[in-house]
């Protein structure tokens, strides 16, 4: 006879119920992580050197930064996970990939949302560039940080107790963050969605390459992909925890990979193939002066990005 289960070890200790993505095994997770690796690793290099390329001709774009920042919190995610297949057993290990795989995908809504926000200047300059608009921003910026903190914290506090209530509390303030969360990942596509139902502005600015259809493709594509991924973590997260043995077909390792790292590496790709670093490229100085026009030697030089309805846009310059 087969003797009864000990207690639990730790701290830290294994949650009960299932994970997203279960546990990793060598046979099958290895080889896939590490073909994603590889894929954000190459998004780490091209993304750094780009923001390396542009600063050397002072065009300063710091959204590459943020997007390589998040490819390098990925290629930590994949590294953790293969630590963990290798040693299934160590909890700290399962727990430091499970605080990787919940905090990188952020960095792609802030991206989205300072896109957004770019959109909304150009076109509706009253409106974007305004104090209240601004602090709002800061506000929620503020908040997602503060909402991956106590998501965090939360799942780390769960791994360091038994007691149910304190674990219900916890699985409590975790959802409410992860429901913040998801919202502020809609908050990209509202205001793309707002930027284009609106008539542009007669003071209307150009910024960037291309024209404006092509960064409202760009952005639109991007942000549908982003609330796949963020509907798909909280309508999960929202369900009943189920036991280990009996998981959710959204727990499998296919559901993991296809929701997450699949959609995150489209993202990540079309970003870069579209050069955002040059068609949502802002004159340097403009949060300050409030404006997107581009000065030169004492003039100022911007485009309506109204012409005849075929992408060109109308310059205008003062002296």
């Amino acid at each position: 006879m087969s003797k009864p289960d000990g207690p639990p070890r730790g701290p830290p200790y294994a949650p009960p119920t299932a994970t997203l993505g279960g546990v990793p095994t060598v046979p099958v997770d290895v080889p896939i992580t590490a073909v994603f690796l590889c894929f954000y690793l190459a998004g780490v290099i091209i993304n750094f050197a780009l923001l390396r390329f542009n600063l050397k001709r002072n065009h300063r774009f710091l959204i590459s930064w943020a997007l390589g920042g998040f490819c390098m919190s990925r290629v930590l995610t994949c590294i953790m996970r293969i630590a963990w297949a290798t040693n299934p057993t160590n909890v700290s290990v399962a727990l430091a990939a499970q605080i990787f795989t919940n905090a990188g995908v952020i960095m792609v809504y802030v991206v989205n949302m300072l896109l957004a926000q770019r959109i909304l200047r150009a076109r509706q300059p009253a409106v974007g560039w305004t104090r209240i608009f601004h602090w709002t921003c800061v506000a929620l910026y503020t908040g997602i940080g503060l909402a991956i903190a106590l998501v965090i914290s939360m799942i780390v506090f769960s791994a360091y107790t038994l007691n149910l209530s304190t674990l219900q509390a916890a699985r409590d303030v975790e959802l409410v963050a992860l429901t913040y969360i998801t919202i502020f990942a809609f908050l990209a596509p509202a205001i793309l969605i707002l930027s284009l139902s609106l008539s542009a502005s007669v003071v209307a600015t150009h910024f960037g390459k291309r024209s404006i259809q092509h960064k409202a493709i760009v952005l639109g594509v991007s942000t549908s992909l982003q609330l796949v991924i963020a509907c798909f973590r909280v309508s999960t997260t929202w369900q009943s925890p189920r036991p280990k043995r009996e998981p959710a077909w959204y727990d499998s390792r296919a559901a993991f990979y296809c929701f997450g790292f699949v959609v995150e590496i489209l993202i990540v790709l079309l970003l870069t193939v579209a050069r955002i670093d040059l068609t949502f490229h802002v004159p340097n100085g403009s949060s300050k002066r409030r404006s997107y026009m581009e000065e030169k030697e004492g003039c100022s030089r911007t485009s309506s990005g109204v012409g005849s309805g075929k992408g060109e846009e109308v310059e205008k310059e003062t002296c």
